[in-house]
């Protein structure tokens, strides 16, 4: 009767022999996950000894099952980094930019601390350690450095080649808290003040202005818009003659590393796309800026270069950067009036509202990111404590 075949991931009968070193030799035939049997042994002064330290080898054969790619749990975590994004390739269903952000932060933040470990010494305490070190310089470098290293190290535990995702059990990070900023109507103006007096070509340092920053300005706080989504705005996205006057924002532009800038044809995500009904000001910016248009076609963009190809949106931030230099304000960024606009809504009509405008289905992250805390108490309480602790006339 032929012997009964051994259960993948289980070992036979252990034997020991003494060998010419005089060192004890444990030895067994185990059965590995390809589902051959393979000879293991271990050595050691005494049998016991020997046989601890072959069990305490098969033990950790169990954990570790090989691959049937490239990988096991001895390889370089740089070939790791390369399999997962040759995966990430093949699958095909991140957008261009996301990718090169996941490459970018794979490469930039958590290579350099882990391009000299193999896959089974990436552990807990490993990945616990580097990521509140990371958090101590960025709480921003090491939230994005934890979502990359978690699905590179996903994928190896896909494919059998880990146990575990040890990112599933590092410590929470903890966000620093920040209020959001926003700008006054004051600074609004001075912000105003600064462009219309470098596009009237009273300053002869930096780029030459083209006439578009100050009506991209006006666009943002009548839509609350991202610039990527304003500078993607089309003629036929225009109704100026309505009552009130709108914008459609239906798509953005994207800018890919070696490729050309170009119109994406949705914006952020599904519910950014919406029509916005426009205030006079910048129905007014957006009535000059169609009178330059010299395509006639529906799908001219309203912001464009002089050959009709998309503005970049690093270019419309240089432009601004320049500007606000030259003016002596600080801290200004295109998405510093998305925020603008997000505060006055919700100190007028609600944050609700202001979520509806902002494109976001949660307004939790419209209050957390973008609403600065008005800090005045209802006034209504110094006339309660009038009332209540007046001086007696005497």
């Amino acid at each position: 009767m032929s012997r009964p075949r051994l259960t993948i991931g289980t070992y036979g009968e252990i034997t020991t022999r003494r060998r010419p070193s005089g060192l004890v030799e444990a030895r067994t035939r185990y059965r590995d996950w390809d589902g051959l049997a393979r000879l293991v042994q271990a050595s050691a002064e005494t049998a016991a000894a020997a046989t601890r330290a072959l069990k305490a080898k098969l033990a950790e054969r169990n954990l570790l099952a090989p691959t049937a790619g490239t990988l096991a749990p001895d390889s370089p975590f740089p070939d790791l980094v390369e399999y997962w994004l040759e995966d990430i390739d093949l699958e095909g269903r991140l957008a261009t930019a996301t990718r090169q952000l996941y490459e970018r932060d794979m490469r930039t933040l958590v290579l350099p601390a882990f391009a000299g470990l193999t896959l089974r010494e990436i552990g807990v305490a490993r990945c616990d350690q580097f990521l509140k070190q990371l958090a101590k310089q960025s709480y921003a470098k090491a939230k994005h450095a934890r979502v990359v290293l978690r699905l590179a190290l996903a994928l190896a535990v896909r494919h059998e080649v880990l146990p575990r995702n040890p990112v599933d059990h590092v410590s929470r990070l903890h966000r620093p808290a920040r209020t959001p900023d926003a700008l006054t109507p004051a600074e609004v103006n001075a912000i105003r003040a600064a462009i219309a007096y470098w596009e009237a070509g009273r300053s002869a340092s930096g780029p030459k202005p083209d006439g578009q920053l100050g009506a991209i300005v006006e666009v943002m706080l009548g839509t609350s818009a991202r610039i990527g989504e304003v500078l993607a705005i089309r003629r036929r996205d225009i109704d100026i003659t309505a009552a009130p006057p709108s914008i459609r924002i239906a798509g953005t532009i994207v800018s890919h590393r070696g490729e050309p800038t170009t119109r994406q044809d949705h914006p952020k995500t599904a519910k950014s796309r919406r029509t916005v009904a426009i205030p006079s000001f910048t129905a007014e910016a957006v009535r000059r800026r169609l009178a330059k248009l010299e395509d006639p076609s529906l799908d001219a963009l309203l912001f464009c270069s002089r050959e009709g190809t998309p503005l970049t949106t690093n270019n419309v931030r240089r432009q601004l950067r320049h500007v606000m230099d030259l003016a002596g304000i600080t801290g200004v960024t295109p998405h510093m009036f998305r925020r603008t606009v997000a505060t006055a809504i919700s100190a007028q009509a609600g944050v609700d509202l202001a979520a509806e405008l902002l494109g976001h289905t949660d307004t939790k992250i419209t209050i957390q990111h973008y609403i600065r805390r008005n800090e005045m108490v209802n006034p209504a309480t110094a006339e309660m404590l009038e009332r209540a602790f007046a001086k007696d006339e005497l």
